[in-house]
């Protein structure tokens, strides 16, 4: 019975050089990939959230702790905005007072004294107004339009459609529903449209 030896002998000089030599680096090939800077973040939080959760629990109740956390984050950011800038979460005070004194009803109010009034106070988004009520009060006794309080100012628009008005309605529905800034230019261009459109 013969007996085998094991013939085979590593020469460690001989591998130190192959593994010294650039030849034989077959891992420069395999290039890594590319990661931005927010998938190192995730991967990094995902690794932090790991070591708060036993092997034992499964990816959906992982998913469900983390989604509770985000919703609690965003959640936090949004009382912080709203203890700090309340103004992002509300329609400004002033507009609404301002809205609140306007009537409903076109009859029984002295356009004239109002839009003085509103003039020499300076608030001209209230002169806007009341030249754009005025107008319509025109055009209701002239039988031009059939004013109704339920009405809205597009339906105008298209019972009396005169060029003039059209634009003297957009730019009453910037000032009222999309808090443009009403200026002395603006009044001046909304009482000359008015008159243009012969509705004052």
């Amino acid at each position: 019975m013969s007996v085998f030896t094991d013939t085979l002998a590593c020469d460690t000089a001989q591998l130190h050089a192959m593994q010294q030599n650039p030849a034989y680096d077959y891992n420069r090939e395999l290039v890594a990939q590319q990661e931005s800077l927010w998938d190192w973040l995730v991967q990094k939080f995902l690794r932090w959230v790991d070591t708060f959760f036993d092997d034992s629990l499964s990816v959906g109740v992982r998913n469900a702790v983390l989604m509770f956390l985000g919703v609690v984050v965003i959640g936090l950011i949004a009382w912080f905005l709203y203890r700090y800038r309340p103004e992002l979460f509300m329609r400004n005070r002033k507009t609404a007072a301002e809205e609140e004194e306007l009537p409903d009803n076109i009859y029984g109010i002295d356009f004239n004294a109002e839009i003085s009034r509103a003039l020499s106070q300076e608030n001209y988004r209230q002169a806007v107004r009341y030249v754009y009520l005025k107008t319509l009060r025109r055009l209701s006794d002239t039988g031009r339009i059939d004013w109704q309080p339920s009405k809205t100012p597009t339906q105008y628009v298209r019972e009396f459609p005169s060029e003039a008005f059209r634009l003297l309605t957009q730019h009453f529905l910037r000032v009222r529903y999309g808090n443009f800034e009403a200026t002395r230019g603006l009044y001046d261009e909304v009482l000359r449209l008015s008159q243009e459109g012969g509705a004052a």
